[in-house]
């Protein structure tokens, strides 16, 4: 039976990136650099949809300081004219309203469904991907529910945010009995153990309607300006002006933890969400039990477990464990890998003392 709806898909490519400083930086953030390929994580995002969705009903959101690196990695990959920017940061549920709206003046239709997604996550297994997407677009627009994309998790990571599955609605998908935040590592251990929580992928697909209805129901002092955005969305200094106005909220402070219309499917495929420098160790394969991203040759004398990111440097390491070292035209950066979500803090104490190398 053909689908009486089009697939579309809007990748949220905006970020800082700021725990993968000094390579991450103001002028080019972790989605443009090419950390585990070739490619840019963006561009993998987008050839991650090959086969799935074609490139006319493909977009991108960002902000206008990244217009010129969006381009640069979409090249041929997107829909016409199809990067959308944000007038200024206001939190991904202003960012996807405004999208939506823009969407719909593009010509996607009320009915056609669409799958928002980062564009700075690593998935291995294409074909698993495009099996969870299709059953969720179809889940999605049969039941007319919001659906997200749950991670088994496979150990009680606490930089994730968790869900809690509900009754099974049919083979694939569950009804979201709540969203919970990220965990210290005993309730993360509890979380793991039960069975009963899945990791909180951020990756949703909807109908538009109901990402609207929704977004009625449980933001209204964010949809009362959707007739003001919808009609202004082609004009960047009229956009600006009714974009400030809304409501600076996440999408999951917005709608998802509120709603009864979400389910969560859980995927059926790999997933990595590249947080900070330790996570490249699960998707690259290893160098003499060390990771190395990047280097013009290195020498390991019992050091083992150690992330090297040193383009264009021979790198060289006696008795270190479990070390992060990135090097660059300005920067050496040595932390152990259990304090890799320490990183953004350094970016914080350089926005006053060194902007020059943010």
């Amino acid at each position: 039976m053909k689908k009486n709806y089009n697939f579309y898909a809007l990748i949220m490519a905006g970020g800082k990136g700021t725990r993968f400083w000094p390579e991450s930086v103001s002028k080019k953030p972790k989605q443009y650099l090419n950390l585990i390929s070739e490619q840019s994580l963006l561009e993998e995002t987008l050839t991650r949809f090959d086969r799935l969705i074609v490139k006319e009903k493909r977009f991108i959101v960002t902000v206008k300081e990244q217009e010129k690196l969006a381009k640069a990695s979409s090249k041929g990959m997107i829909k016409r004219n199809g990067i959308i920017l944000e007038p200024t940061g206001r939190n991904t549920g202003p960012c996807i309203l405004m999208s939506l709206a823009t969407l719909l003046q593009s010509g996607v239709t009320y009915d056609d469904v669409v799958t928002i997604v980062p564009s700075d996550h690593v998935i291995l297994n294409k074909k698993g991907f495009h099996s969870t997407m299709k059953k969720a677009a179809e889940f999605a627009h049969k039941n007319q529910q919001i659906v997200t994309i749950g991670i088994t998790p496979n150990f009680p990571h606490t930089g994730f945010g968790y869900i809690q599955k509900g009754k099974l609605i049919n083979e694939e998908a569950f009804k979201v009995s709540r969203f919970k935040e990220k965990p210290h590592f005993e309730l993360a251990t509890e979380y793991v153990r039960s069975g009963q929580y899945l990791w909180n992928a951020g990756m949703f697909v909807a109908p538009v309607k109901v990402f609207l209805e929704e977004f009625a129901k449980h933001a209204p002092l964010m949809y009362e300006h959707w007739d003001a955005l919808l009609g202004c969305v082609k004009n960047p200094s009229k956009l600006k002006k009714v974009y400030e106005k809304l409501p600076s909220d996440s999408i999951d402070y917005a709608i998802m933890e509120k709603s009864d219309r979400i389910a969560v499917m859980p995927a059926t495929f790999d997933w990595n969400d590249l947080g900070s420098w330790d996570a490249l160790s699960t998707v690259i394969d290893e160098t003499h039990g060390n990771t190395v991203v990047k280097s013009d040759g290195e020498f390991f004398l019992n050091s083992t477990d150690n992330v090297v990111f040193a383009p264009d440097h021979f790198v060289a390491m006696i008795n270190m464990e479990k070390h992060i070292v990135v090097v660059n035209e300005k920067v050496v950066l040595v932390a152990p890998v259990k304090d890799a979500q320490e990183i953004k803090k350094i970016v914080e104490h350089l926005k006053k003392a060194r902007p020059d190398l943010i």
